[in-house]
């Protein structure tokens, strides 16, 4: 696959930059540790048992992390778009088996920053690691609540319009399937809901 680092380097910088702004020092110092991965679609990032050892930024395609019951049936834990980090975060802080797996939905490209190394630069800068506080509190506290309390509080259709309003491009992107796994119905279901919607529009 043929692609700019440039231009992706620069998706990670403003990335980055969204949460917290951060000096050139700083900037160059995660660039150093950056490290380019291209997965084919259907390929896996990280496999279920296996000790994640890189924070992962998603700088084109949609990954998914995905559980399997013993009955071989599948559960999205979660879809992860362009712009965002992907990784198992208990994995790489506690360095224990992960309990999922992800794999690319498209052809993707991946910079992977080495945990020990990035953690490394977390602690001896002060950016940095303001950066990293609020990058854990919107995607790993607000979120995370957040996405808990509508698999309650939200019927099936109300979470479906939430996420297309957060990735507008997904449903063209994404196999129903997985869309459906991810909000907790199934694909029968998701194809009723969308039905009624383009029935309302």
């Amino acid at each position: 696959m043929v692609f700019d680092p440039d231009k992706y380097l620069q998706k990670l910088k403003q990335t980055i930059e969204s949460y917290y702004p951060i000096s050139e020092k700083s900037w160059k110092l995660i660039e150093n540790i950056a490290e380019f991965q291209t997965l084919k679609k259907g390929e896996t990032l990280l496999q279920n048992g296996a000790i994640a050892k890189n924070q992962h930024f998603i700088a084109k395609g949609i990954l998914r992390a995905f559980i399997t019951d013993p009955q071989g049936n599948f559960y999205n834990k979660n879809l992860f778009m362009e712009n965002y980090f992907a990784g198992s975060k208990v994995s790489l802080m506690l360095q224990t088996p992960s309990n999922f797996t992800i794999e690319a939905l498209e052809d993707s490209v991946i910079i992977n920053l080495n945990y020990t190394k990035y953690i490394s630069l977390v602690n001896e800068n002060e950016d940095l690691k303001n950066f990293y506080i609020a990058h854990l509190e919107k995607n790993w506290i607000i979120e995370k609540e957040q996405r808990e309390v509508a698999l309650v509080m939200q019927n099936a259709t109300e979470r479906y319009v939430t996420l297309l309003e957060k990735h507008p491009s997904i449903a063209d992107r994404v196999p129903l399937l997985h869309i459906a796994s991810h909000l907790g119905i199934t694909p029968t279901q998701l194809s009723r809901i969308r039905k009624s919607l383009e029935k309302d529009l």
